[in-house]
């Protein structure tokens, strides 16, 4: 499944993740250039629940050919399981002293409606976390791949989708706190969400979710399975021929992928604090395609490179040059797609071989 080197690196992630950032965060005093800041440790964690939803994206477009331009809904939809169940350990500490979240007293609200039902279950949650992206992805994906949808029409489909979905939660009387979403969150499972500890043990939590995907996708793409999902994408006629039906390969791929960016919304809602309609925007979803171009398509690792070097320039251009962070994003898609077609993963192979001649 992996080289030698392959575990070497990948143990060495796992210590700096488990170990090194934790003392370096926690043990390590403020006052010495070895102090892993809060920010760092909140931006961090961000990025890499976005390079969970990057490598998403390249086990359904790099090793598929399905390009999904929607898949910020999925994100999102795990990220409003996590809110709702964090709404409801705010308990009475609310602005309104309330058993509802504040803005259902706000709207007047008598009691919470059944699709909260089992938020106040951290177990329930969990399972609605991976179960609802997963239904949604698995009846929308029914219904498109046997009507045979491919290629531009299905990434139009999905963007359609994603939109519409955030327009309905914009909507106050869905229950899902309109414009606003959630937020001001303050446990988890009764623990104080903003302390150090409880910060980093969700910076542990991701950065092990993210290595232990990271070699579920290795395991995957070197099986059978991946091999068919392979030749899916390079040959889909040829694989019929050949006795294969690609809707079942495509229908649970595309399930798979949509289950793991909910699983990365719900770790991505307590570090940031916030989850609204806007991770929904198409343009949300779009990003998520440019991490993977950006660090190469049908690599696992380098979707992952690319949502660190794409989140980690927009952290620092959005400080020193707010206005010109777009352009810069589709400038450096351009670029990508016109000289790095195998993205920065590909130019690190193609500089190796060179060396090695």
């Amino acid at each position: 499944m992996l080289s030698g080197a392959g575990w070497t690196a990948w143990l060495v992630a796992l210590i700096i993740v488990c170990a090194v950032a934790p003392l370096l965060n926690l043990v390590v005093p403020q006052s010495s250039p070895f102090h892993m800041s809060a920010y760092a440790v909140a931006l961090v964690g961000k990025i890499m629940c976005y390079a969970i939803c990057a490598l998403a994206m390249d086990l359904i477009w790099g090793y598929t050919g399905i390009l999904s331009l929607g898949h910020g809904l999925f994100f999102a939809l795990g990220g409003y399981a996590m809110g709702m169940y964090l709404m409801r350990q705010i308990g009475r500490d609310g602005q309104y002293h309330s058993d509802l979240p504040d803005f259902m007293v706000f709207l007047d609200w008598k009691a919470l409606p059944w699709h909260w039902t089992f938020s106040g279950s951290f177990g329930a949650t969990l399972f609605l976390v991976v179960a609802v992206p997963g239904i949604v992805a698995f009846i929308f994906g029914f219904f498109a791949f046997r009507s045979r949808i491919k290629g531009v029409y299905f990434s139009i489909i999905t963007q359609a989708m994603t939109f519409a979905a955030m327009l309905l939660f914009f909507r106050n009387e869905t229950g899902f706190g309109g414009n606003n979403g959630f937020t001001d969150f303050k446990r988890i499972l009764d623990i104080p969400v903003q302390t150090p500890q409880m910060r980093m043990t969700l910076f542990v939590l991701t950065g092990v979710t993210l290595l232990v995907f990271f070699l579920f996708g290795r395991w995957l793409v070197a099986s059978k399975f991946g091999r068919v999902l392979q030749a899916i994408r390079d040959a889909e006629t040829r694989v019929m021929f050949s006795g294969y039906n690609p809707i079942g390969y495509k229908l649970t791929i595309w399930t798979i992928s949509a289950m793991m960016c909910g699983i990365a919304g719900a770790l991505y809602v307590p570090q940031v604090g916030i989850i609204n309609p806007s991770e929904m925007s198409p343009a949300n979803s779009i990003e998520i395609a440019i991490w993977a171009a950006v660090g190469g398509r049908a690599t696992l690792i380098g979707p992952i490179v690319g949502a660190f070097i794409v989140n980690g320039a927009k952290s620092w251009l959005t400080v020193v040059a707010p206005e010109f962070w777009l352009y810069f994003l589709g400038a450096l898609f351009i670029a990508v797609t016109l000289f790095l077609p195998n993205g920065v993963v590909g130019l690190v192979k193609q500089v190796k071989a060179k060396l090695r001649k």
